[in-house]
């Protein structure tokens, strides 16, 4: 049962007896190699990370708090809740959106996704386009003589 456990741990600690008795060798002239080659590769792989995740994470949160802090009255936001509101009131950290008329509800500032535009007032009317067409199409008539 010894000799199980003291091999597993010398294989996980990666430093396994050569047959013989003798310390492993690798190929020759290889030794410093993999190592230098697995520190490039972990320094290429945090580089990834930082400027894949870490970095547009913290560019998104600031954007976030520099809304936070330019939030005023009259302004209509959602919250991560999806309640839509326009806002009555700011104080430091909260926030009373009026939801309905007369209706109103204290929210806290970190508590508030981003600014909403309706859907009718974001998007411009459809434009019909037989009516332009119309339009273009007729002529000023000339004055009719008798």
């Amino acid at each position: 049962m010894h000799t199980i456990l003291l091999s597993l741990a010398q294989a996980a600690s990666g430093s396994a007896p050569a047959p013989g008795g003798g310390q492993a060798q690798g190929p020759a002239g290889c030794a410093g190699a993999g190592g230098t080659q697995s520190l490039i590769f972990m320094v290429l792989m945090i580089a990834v990370f930082y400027f894949m995740l870490i970095r547009p994470q913290q560019k998104k949160a600031k954007d976030h708090q520099n809304f936070l802090g330019g939030l005023k009255k009259g302004d209509q936001v959602v919250t991560r809740g999806g309640m839509i509101g326009r806002i009555t009131g700011v104080s430091d950290t909260t926030v009373t959106l009026e939801i309905q008329e007369k209706v109103r509800v204290r929210v806290l500032k970190s508590y508030i996704e981003g600014q909403h535009r309706d859907a009718a007032a974001a998007a411009p009317a459809p434009k019909d386009k037989d009516k332009d067409k119309e339009a273009k199409d007729e002529k000023p008539q000339p004055p009719a003589t008798t």
